[in-house]
C-alpha cells in the first residue's frame, strides 16, 4: 500500500448503473496500489463500503484512460459494462468530450455521449468459440450439455446464459453459484436467466461470478441479447428489463453496443486508519 495513502487517505467515488455498483478509484489523481485484501474490505457493505465491482482509473499513452476491474471478492474482471459506461460519462463531463477511447483487458472500447443523459460503449464483438469464452473442451457454444440447454458467449468475461419460462421464478441464489462454479467452466462464469417479452424485449436476471446477485450488469445484458439472436429469439436489438432498469443493447458488425443511464452518487475520502487496517 502506497505510503501517503495511510497519511491522507484515498479519495474514491461511488457510481451505480441501474442499481449496479462501483467504487471507482482514479489513480491518475492519487495513485492507487490495489491489493485483493483492499478490494475485499472496501467491497464489505457493513465495515467498508460496498460494490458489486471495484474500477481503478489509470492513464494510458494511447487511450483516453485505462480500467483495471476487480470483483467484490478481490478477483480481477475483465469487464465490466456498466462501469465503463459509468466512468466514461465522468470523464466526459470532466473534460468536456463527447467520444472517448478506454482500454480494459477486453481490448480498447468506445464510448458516446448519445444525449438524454445516456452513454453508450462498445464493448466489442462477442466470443462465441468454446475456446474463446473459454469452455473446458470444444463443443457447440448454442446449447451447452448442461440442463436447460444454456447458451455460453464471451464479451471478454465468460457467460452462461438459460432461456425460462419465466425469469423471475429462478431462484438465483440457489442455481447461481452452482453453475458459476461448474468445471465447463475454467475462469468460472456468470449466469443469466431470461425470458422473451417480445421480439426485440427481454427480461433478464443475473448471476455475478465473485459477486453473487445484482441489480443488473452490463457484460451480462450484452451475453444475453447475443444469446438471444443467436437462438432466433429476438432480433439484434433489444431492450432488457434487468432488476435495476431498462438497457439497451445493439449487436452491430462493429461490436456490441450498450445504452443506458448512469449515476455518480458521492465522493469521499477511505480515512488512514481504514487503511492501516489493511497494512
Amino acid at each position: 500500500m502506497a505510503e501517503n495513502m495511510l497519511h491522507t487517505g484515498l479519495p474514491f467515488m461511488k457510481m451505480h448503473g441501474l442499481g449496479n455498483d462501483f467504487v471507482v478509484l482514479d489513480s491518475r489523481q492519487t495513485p492507487v496500489v490495489m491489493t485483493p485484501a483492499l478490494a475485499t474490505a472496501l467491497a464489505d457493505r457493513h465495515r467498508g463500503v460496498g460494490f458489486d465491482q471495484l474500477a481503478v482509473i489509470h492513464d494510458d499513452a494511447e487511450a483516453d484512460l485505462r480500467l483495471v476491474f476487480y470483483n467484490s471478492d478481490g478477483s480481477l474482471s475483465a469487464a465490466c459494462g456498466n462501469a465503463t459506461r459509468c466512468i466514461a460519462r465522468y470523464e466526459m463531463a470532466r473534460t468536456g468530450k463527447a467520444a472517448l477511447s478506454l482500454r480494459t483487458e477486453r481490448g480498447l472500447l468506445s464510448a458516446l455521449d448519445t444525449g438524454d443523459g445516456l452513454t453508450s460503449v462498445n464493448m466489442g464483438p462477442p466470443q462465441l468459440a468454446w475456446d474463446a469464452i473459454p469452455l473446458a473442451r470444444e463443443m457447440d457454444t448454442l446449447r451447452l450439455p448442461l440442463d436447460g440447454a444454456p447458451t455460453a458467449t464471451g464479451m471478454g468475461n465468460p457467460h452462461c446464459t438459460y432461456f425460462v419460462e419465466d425469469a423471475e421464478a429462478v431462484d438465483l441464489a440457489a442455481h447461481g453459484p452452482v453453475i458459476e462454479h461448474d468445471p465447463l467452466f475454467p475462469q468460472r462464469t456468470n449466469v443469466q436467466f431470461a425470458h422473451v417479452i417480445g421480439p426485440d424485449h427481454l427480461r433478464m436476471r443475473v448471476w455475478e461470478r465473485g459477486t453473487g446477485i445484482t441489480l443488473a450488469s452490463g457484460s451480462s445484458s450484452c451475453a444475453t441479447a447475443v444469446a438471444a439472436a443467436r437462438r432466433g429469439l429476438t432480433g439484434r436489438t433489444v431492450r432488457i428489463e434487468l432488476d435495476g432498469g431498462t438497457i439497451h443493447i445493439d449487436w452491430r458488425e462493429d461490436g456490441v453496443w450498450m445504452t443506458g443511464p448512469t449515476a455518480h452518487v458521492f465522493d469521499a475520502v477511505l480515512t488512514p486508519d481504514f487503511l492501516a487496517g489493511l497494512a
